[in-house]
């Protein structure tokens, strides 16, 4: 029998991916006039569109494989149509029909990562999700917007040596873009998360090429904490949910998340045994709950957060909450992903930590889309720009 972590045995398919044929949901409601319009590829909850829709995009169609995180998106997209299925059974036609005579301005794709990720145990080259990036060719061959957008973890780039960075530029550049490919950290742009991606941005002849620096670290505004980001939250035990605030927000960045929200969504514990809470608390914050997973760890409420990650299918918790003997809420979660307050997660605790582990946080896409739509427009940047050459280290 082989071990399930044999490179050779085919990754556990989440049960709620969609397997018939590909469903086009319309627009909660119509959207008119004029605008830079956004098509978002695996799209996810929607982490791509928000940040953009903050810098001025109009998102006009997400497309999954995952219902639950469709339902998320269309619940904080209302303008936005929805195509749901495995976008290798998307025809042409079906993607033309769904941004009917819209010129589109951008295309995002959040490739899955996990054939490419450092936390996979059974990283493969060969994983056939690697090569799902041929899709996004593929739609950007028929919708020809002026920029393009494609991010994923960055292991990418030394997966098959360096191969996969290579063929992903050279096969943008094919369709008529100017091509580059940075590595950005979350962090640097006012997300509570040491979150690294790699993207990669094309743009059509006309447009410059155009990365933020960052805004936040060493002689800059202040990097922030987790409990920065959620130390206003009530407190919950495992498996209970409150629906109201009890505190007032105390730091810039929960006033932000907050917004002009009354009612508190998305903030229920997972429920564990009494083994897991007594793990959870007699864990210091910062340290590995369990040995042999140290990764695993309860948060330190005066650090920013290791990355989030969807942690698979199964309904284990990621991170301990820093003072409280349990596992995040999904409004945590948001919180350390920077979606606001009044982004409401659909699907559960289980498929709500899948959506926002997979997830690119808001406010590093609006600090991208900022330096897009300043291209799209002409404008000079008011802005800091990473020069296009940049190395690596600048990026910290």
């Amino acid at each position: 029998m082989k071990s399930i972590w044999d490179k050779r045995v085919e990754p556990e398919k989440n049960p709620y991916f969609w397997e018939e044929k590909p469903q086009l949901v319309e627009a909660k409601k119509e959207l008119s006039g004029q605008q830079n319009f956004i098509v978002d590829l695996f799209c996810g909850c929607g982490g791509f569109s928000l940040g953009f829709e903050w810098a001025g995009f109009a998102p006009v169609l997400g497309i999954d494989i995952h219902p639950p995180s469709l339902e998320t998106f269309r619940t904080n997209n209302i303008h936005a149509a929805v195509i749901k299925g495995d976008i290798r059974q998307i025809t042409s036609h079906l993607l033309q029909k769904a941004i009917g005579e819209r010129h589109i301005s951008l295309v995002t794709a959040g490739v899955p990562c996990q054939g490419f990720s450092l936390c996979n145990r059974k990283r493969y080259e060969h994983d056939k999700r690697n090569f799902l990036f041929l899709e996004f060719i593929r739609c950007i061959k028929i919708l020809k917007p002026d920029f393009v957008l494609l991010e994923n973890v960055s292991g990418l780039l030394s997966t098959a040596n360096g191969a996969f960075r290579k063929d992903i530029s050279l096969a943008i550049k094919d369709c008529g873009y100017e091509v580059d490919c940075r590595i950005l950290n979350a962090l640097g742009y006012g997300v509570p998360q040491k979150r690294l991606r790699v993207f990669f941005m094309g743009a059509r002849k006309g447009f410059d090429i155009r990365w933020p620096a960052p805004s936040h670290g060493p002689r800059k505004i202040r990097t922030v904490t987790v409990w920065d980001a959620i130390g206003d939250l009530p407190s919950i035990e495992a498996g209970e949910c409150k629906q109201e605030y009890d505190k007032p927000p105390f730091t810039e960045y929960q006033k932000f998340m907050r917004g002009n929200c009354v009612v508190l969504l998305n903030h229920e514990a997972p429920s564990h045994p009494g083994e897991v809470i007594r793990k959870i608390g007699n864990t210091q914050p910062g340290k590995p709950i369990y040995p042999k997973f140290p990764q695993r760890i309860r948060l330190n409420p005066a650090e920013p957060s290791p990355t989030q990650v969807s942690g698979g299918i199964r309904p284990q918790y990621q991170f301990g909450h820093p003072t409280q003997p349990r596992g995040l809420s999904i409004r945590e979660r948001c919180r350390i992903q920077s979606f606001p307050d009044n982004f409401e997660v659909q699907g559960g605790i289980v498929q709500g930590r899948v959506q926002t582990g997979n997830a690119v946080p808001p406010l590093l896409a609006r600090a991208i889309a900022k330096q897009i739509i300043g291209s799209l427009r002409n404008e000079k940047s008011t802005e800091e720009t990473l020069p296009k050459q940049a190395s690596q280290m600048e990026l910290w």
